[in-house]
């Protein structure tokens, strides 16, 4: 190696964000998210939830409290919703950033890798905002529905049960693996990385965000069904999507937990017979 490339080596690596200031900053954003998220659960857990047909309990997340309007409503559930997004999908994303600033930081210091690498973090995660704007109305229209239509309400956990099967064999399928393999690699390639800008790095974040949301859409319906705000079911889903994401071998474990989701899916239509 020339004296030259050595030199502009050296530069290169220096003009990355180190590896412990990216870590620590993506774990500050995560506390922050998830503290919101833990705050927003513990204030709604303080208010009892509503007793429906059917034998299950309604969130009063989707319910207009007295005074409030309905914009007020949105823009709440809205607010928790990105808090939740970023809790839950930063710990499997955060790699994947990473590898794609590694990746900006070896070829120059033009690009700046670390303003580049947040705009694909922005890109990424307001495809997740817009997911909730687009899930929560028609999830708020349906709880004040569910209210006032017992037939409807005693419906509910069986159309739950139906969602989790659904979700198990998603699982299963080429869709699933073909847009978690997307989700698991760096949101560009060979030839994106040299043309890198401001307005392509977050089209690759978006890019990014929307194979990931058709990824895990199996498992957030799970989520929405038994419980947005509720801890468990956040856990158990964030586990779920960092196992497949960050697994050597993420199909086989999407598979594994496709087993799981349509045995506890089972046992859900089991309990609603049983109760229905």
């Amino acid at each position: 190696m020339s004296r030259v490339d050595a030199i502009g080596t050296r530069k290169t690596c220096r003009c990355g964000v180190p590896g412990a200031t990216f870590f620590s900053v993506a774990a500050l954003v995560f506390t922050f998210s998830a503290a919101l998220t833990i705050t927003r659960c513990a204030s709604m857990s303080a208010l009892s939830d509503v007793p429906m047909p059917g034998g299950w309990m309604l969130s009063m997340m989707w319910i207009r409290m007295c005074g409030q309007t309905w914009r007020e409503v949105a823009t709440s559930t809205l607010g928790m919703w990105i808090a939740m997004s970023i809790a839950m999908m930063l710990p499997s994303v955060t790699p994947t950033l990473w590898r794609y600033h590694r990746e900006l930081a070896s070829r120059t210091c033009v690009t700046r890798p670390g303003t580049l690498t947040m705009l694909v973090g922005v890109g990424y995660f307001l495809v997740w905002t817009l997911y909730g704007m687009v899930v929560l109305p028609p999830g708020i229209a349906l709880a004040a529905l569910e209210m006032r239509v017992p037939l409807l309400a005693r419906a509910v956990p069986f159309v739950s049960t139906v969602v989790v099967l659904s979700a198990g064999v998603l699982q299963f399928t080429a869709w699933k693996a073909r847009h978690l393999a997307c989700c698991r690699r760096a949101p560009a390639g060979e030839r994106a990385l040299s043309l890198i800008n401001a307005t392509t790095a977050w089209r690759q974040g978006v890019r990014l965000g929307v194979h990931c949301s058709y990824s895990c859409a199996g498992l957030t319906a799970i989520l929405l069904v038994s419980g947005t705000m509720d801890l468990r079911a956040m856990v158990a889903v964030t586990t779920a999507i960092a196992a497949e994401r960050l697994a050597p071998d993420g199909e086989r474990v999407a598979r594994a937990i496709g087993v799981v989701v349509i045995g506890a899916g089972l046992f859900l239509l089991a309990r609603a017979i049983r109760t229905g």
